[in-house]
């Protein structure tokens, strides 16, 4: 039995079958869906869990070495809500592109794991060392 870290047997499997230069999908709860690759979906109710709450719970044992964003999310957030993503990613460079680029990068993904999160535009893509 599992005793700390991710308990989702779920997360863990996909978790599990991330190798060099995967990509892997943390996303808001109004992101779109994507039939092509696995969903995880954690969402419960608004905000839970929230896009920095799965990321800091993943960071435990995922090896980030990239991160992408979309530019409009620079640009409908405040500086607090820029620099608690900021806390969260730190140590991985990150990229900002516009949102429709960012939504070509999804279908190469290893999956997505979806979450409450209500922040606009509250959408990773983490690359794996």
């Amino acid at each position: 039995m599992i005793k700390a870290g991710i308990l989702h047997p779920q997360v863990l499997s996909l978790l599990a079958r991330v190798r060099h230069t995967n990509a892997l999908v943390i996303a808001d709860r109004g992101f779109p869906f994507w039939p092509q690759i696995e969903t995880v979906d954690l969402s419960l109710v608004d905000d839970v869990p929230t896009v920095l709450q799965v990321l800091a719970a993943v960071r435990l044992n995922f090896d980030a070495t990239q991160a992408y964003m979309a530019r409009e999310f620079q640009k409908n957030n405040t500086t607090t809500v820029r620099g608690k993503f900021a806390g969260g990613l730190q140590g991985i460079p990150v990229e900002f592109e516009p949102h429709a680029e960012f939504k070509k990068r999804v279908p190469g993904a290893i999956g997505l794991i979806r979450t409450g999160d209500t922040i606009p535009y509250a959408n990773l893509i983490l690359i794996s060392g």
